[in-house]
């Protein structure tokens, strides 16, 4: 297992420590694990004055998987949007042309009441939400911000699909739905957006490949008050990428706290970046109590989708079940006779599961 770990800013720090603790293990049962680190976002930006140094962009391209903590900060906010740490982030997933984002919201029984929604309402919550992640809005030229004929400001960003783009992930959906309750659910806004107009037809041309998966639709404002009202009527959603990334933030707060949940950008041949699904809350940075689960959980995922082992994929969730079972939180899913425990301790907690 030839992993680039690329920890990052804030607490991206922390958290992958306690994941990589966890490959450690591994490798001291027999595993063959190789780890190189380097830095990325704001992080590399101070040493090398780029969010995305060339090296670590040669190392991600060399590597079989990459653990990647969390990106950003207050301080980088007032640099040129390509100096930025998030630009290095959106840069690495396009330069490995890793264009399928798969989060899952899964309500773990233990966490039932963290959740800011009813008990009755989340309880036995499983979702994977496939979000598309090298094109739409975020990627679409032209873009900027420009003086109009009227001689005021104005910004602009092009919202883009290609066919190829849209029909690649779509054939991962349905893989997905294949494997789990064969519903999927494709969001879009085609009533008013061409763009998805044809996200929508290309969707309905996939599904006939695909006869023993049922496929609906919804719009995204829709998608996003059903998230709240009903979420255990979804099974697979897939999306573009600006809704995807609303709606999968939305989703994590229903399993109780967004440091629960993992992700994964894959490419076509299964490399993929693993990373937490949350920011690099640096108001929290170097105290030690943010929550390394979702981390740790990535890995998870990245041996079963990347190096095809399910037997240590759950090894590592069935440790998580089983920190979890002990009463042990960190303070984003703490509540009343629970037992409050730091970054390192949650993690020391999980090897110990392990």
């Amino acid at each position: 297992m030839k992993i680039a770990v690329l920890a990052g800013d804030g607490i991206g720090q922390e958290i992958v420590k306690e994941a990589v603790k966890v490959l450690e293990v591994f490798r001291s049962e027999g595993q063959s694990v190789e780890l190189e680190f380097a830095p990325v976002g704001g992080k590399a930006y101070d040493e090398e004055g780029d969010p995305l140094p060339p090296g670590t962009l040669a190392l991600a391209r060399d590597a079989q998987a990459i653990l990647l903590g969390a990106v950003g900060g207050i301080k980088y906010d007032s640099l040129p949007r390509p100096k930025r740490p998030e630009q290095g982030l959106l840069r690495l997933r396009k330069e490995l042309n890793l264009f399928a984002n798969l989060r899952p919201a899964l309500l773990y029984p233990e966490l039932a009441a963290a959740s800011t929604l009813k008990s009755e309402i989340v309880s036995g919550l499983d979702i994977m939400i496939v979000r598309e992640l090298t094109g739409d809005i975020y990627f679409g030229q032209p873009r900027g911000i420009r003086i109009n004929a009227a001689g005021e400001r104005e910004g602009f960003n092009t919202m883009i699909y290609s066919e190829s783009e849209i029909r690649r992930v779509a054939h991962v959906a349905f893989d997905i739905a294949m494997k789990r309750n064969r519903r999927l659910c494709s969001v879009d806004k085609m009533n008013v957006l061409e763009t998805t107009e044809l996200w929508r037809e290309i969707m309905i041309e996939v599904s006939r490949e695909y006869p023993g998966v049922v496929l609906s639709h919804m719009y995204v404002d829709n998608a996003a008050m059903q998230l709240v009202r009903n979420p255990k009527q979804f099974d697979v959603i897939v999306t573009g990428n600006i809704f995807g990334d609303i709606l999968s933030d939305e989703a994590s707060m229903l399993t109780g706290s967004i440091g629960m949940l993992p992700s994964a950008s894959l490419d076509a041949q299964g490399k993929g970046l693993y990373e937490p699904i949350h920011g690099s809350a640096p108001d929290i940075a170097g105290q030690n109590i943010a929550n390394p689960l979702a981390t740790i959980l990535s890995l998870a995922m990245m041996m079963r989708y990347t190096f095809g082992d399910d037997m240590l994929a759950l090894r590592i969730e069935n440790a998580v079940r089983g920190v979890l079972a002990k009463g042990l939180r960190t303070s984003d899913i703490f509540e009343a006779g629970a037992t409050r425990v730091s970054t390192s301790q949650m993690g020391d907690a999980v090897i110990a599961a392990l």
